[in-house]
């Protein structure tokens, strides 16, 4: 009887201790082995990763994640279906990612879905009113403007006392031909 109950509060303990998924290790492997073909809400190489939780059972997800080649060589009506609109470009095989890391990338997948803008929100905040950062002529401003203008008429200045050089080298060129 003693040895019944050991056995049975082990059991109790062991099934406690099973692993819940975690979405930050799932992140990292992510941005490791998928984020070069996946995103999560649109499109890439391969599909959206947002509800394929929905889509498809987490035993079948895992499967094709270890061996999706092996899934669509041996017909799988929805792995075929995922080749297919993929342009078949196949996915790499992970055999050697566990369970328990497939169910963390998932993990991460549900909770980035979870985070998208809707379709109406803007992926940035939209402004208000916008309004000019003008700062009128003042005392403040003022010596900054009349620099400004100084500078202007001088390279005015420069640059026709250039073209004039210029005019008047062409001028003695023609002279000396003559």
């Amino acid at each position: 009887m003693n040895s019944k109950l050991i056995s049975l509060s082990l059991l109790l303990c062991y099934g406690l201790s099973v692993k819940a998924a975690d979405p930050a290790e799932g992140k990292k492997l992510f941005q490791a082995r998928c984020a070069s073909c996946h995103n999560v809400n649109k499109k890439l190489t391969g599909p959206a990763l947002a509800g394929v939780d929905q889509r498809h059972s987490e035993e079948w997800i895992i499967r094709f994640v270890k061996a999706s080649q092996s899934m669509v060589k041996a017909g799988d009506k929805e792995a075929l279906a995922v080749y297919n609109a993929n342009n078949q470009v196949a996915m790499p095989d992970h055999p050697d990612l566990s369970d328990d890391m497939i169910r963390d990338l998932l993990a991460y997948v549900k909770e980035e879905a979870g985070k998208a803008p809707q379709a109406d929100d803007a992926p940035f905040s939209r402004p208000g009113q916008k309004e000019p950062n003008l700062m009128p002529l003042s005392i403040y401003n003022f010596p900054f403007m009349i620099a400004y203008i100084v500078l202007v008429v001088i390279i005015i200045i420069l640059l026709v006392f250039l073209v004039n050089v210029k005019s008047y080298e062409h001028h003695m060129e023609e002279k000396q031909k003559e």
